[in-house]
């Protein structure tokens, strides 16, 4: 059986009840173990649905937002933009990069990082304790330049910078 089709585009409004859960679900997926169940339940998903409400309706956004969807649900979302930071290591960040697990290995977060950032020089944070994903930047040439900090939303777990 083929794996079904995977189109990406940029998301709508009317996307982000769909975004919120699927913003949650990736995170209990690559986090559950790393964050309190607190940051999956109901007033989570609450809160990331009016954030991608917020997102979703201003008309002007800096970089690029896109989803990935198969015929029947979004299974991935990124994003990707300037830096605001002065002392980033590259001009543009990979923000945000999930997919729902049952969908790893599809290329749907190949076709997305594709998508957002390219071949450009660019960085990104990651889990420290989280080699899959690891894995996958460091085959799209990624590399940890020593840059660690603690992620504070997530009660304390380390993500380290990883630059191309």
């Amino acid at each position: 059986m083929n794996p079904p089709a995977i189109t990406l585009r940029e998301p709508t409004f009317d996307d982000a009840a769909a975004l919120g859960d699927l913003h949650v679900e990736t995170w209990r997926e690559t986090y559950g173990q790393l964050m309190p169940a607190s940051a999956f339940d109901d007033a989570a998903r609450a809160a990331r649905v009016e954030m991608w409400q917020g997102t979703l309706q201003r008309p002007e956004r800096d970089g690029t937002l896109l989803v990935a969807e198969t015929k029947d649900q979004l299974i991935g979302f990124a994003g990707a933009a300037p830096s605001t930071d002065e002392h980033a290591a590259r001009p543009l960040e990979l923000r945000m990069l999930y997919v729902l697990a049952e969908h790893h290995g599809s290329g749907a977060g190949q076709a997305l990082l594709e998508a957002v950032i390219g071949d450009n020089p660019a960085f990104l944070w990651v889990a420290k304790d989280n080699p899959r994903a690891r894995r996958f930047y460091e085959r799209n040439r990624f590399t940890t330049d020593g840059a660690e900090a603690v992620y504070i939303q997530a009660t304390g777990f380390m993500i380290v910078r990883m630059v191309r």
